[in-house]
C-alpha cells in the first residue's frame, strides 16, 4: 500500500473489503467518521469523503471483526472504550508496542496493558485473573483486503502447455 496523505471512500473500500455504502453509513452514524467530511460543492455535487492513513489502518481492523461475526453495536463498544477507558485510539491498540495490545481468541477481545494486565473488552473495568493454561490469544492485526481474482483471471494466468 503506497502511504498518500489521503485516500477516498473507494480507494478504502478496495483496501478494507468495505463498501462505499458501509463507509457512508457508518459516518451518518457516528460509528467512524472520515478525516474530512463529504461537502457540498458549489456546482451542488458532493465531495467525496476523505480518510488518513491510520483511519484505513482503523477500518481494516473493524472491516476484519465485521467479518468475523462482530456486531456494529460492538464495534461501537470497543472504540467507545478503547477512547473513554483507556484513553487511546483503535490503531494505537493493533500490533505491539502501543500502551496496550488488543488480542482475539475465537470471538473475544481483549487488551493486555504493557504491565501484562488482561482485560476482557466486553467487561474492561476489572483486570482477568488467568489461572493455569494461557489463553489462545493472538495480537490483532490490520491486513488490507485481498482482491478477488475471477475464474477467467485465474484461468488466464496459467501457463501454456510445454510443446514438445
Amino acid at each position: 500500500m503506497k502511504l498518500k496523505k489521503h485516500y477516498s471512500s473507494r480507494e478504502v473500500a478496495v483496501m478494507t473489503g468495505l463498501t462505499a455504502r458501509q463507509l457512508q453509513w457508518w459516518d451518518a452514524r457516528r460509528l467512524f467518521t472520515p478525516a474530512i467530511a463529504s461537502h457540498r460543492t458549489e456546482a451542488g455535487g458532493f465531495t467525496e469523503r476523505r480518510y488518513t492513513p491510520l483511519d484505513v489502518l482503523e477500518l481494516q481492523v473493524l472491516a476484519d471483526l465485521r467479518r468475523r461475526g462482530f456486531s456494529i453495536p460492538r464495534l461501537r463498544r470497543l472504540l467507545t472504550t478503547l477512547r473513554d477507558v483507556f484513553r487511546v485510539r483503535l490503531y494505537e491498540a493493533i500490533g505491539e508496542g502501543g500502551p496496550l495490545t488488543l488480542l482475539i481468541a475465537g470471538d473475544q477481545l481483549f487488551a493486555r496493558m504493557e504491565d501484562g494486565r488482561l482485560f476482557n473488552m466486553d467487561k474492561p473495568t476489572q483486570p482477568m485473573l488467568v489461572l493455569g493454561e494461557e489463553l489462545a490469544v493472538r495480537p490483532l492485526a490490520a491486513r488490507e483486503r485481498k482482491r478477488r481474482v475471477s475464474g477467467l483471471e485465474r484461468s488466464s494466468r496459467r501457463r501454456p502447455p510445454a510443446s514438445g
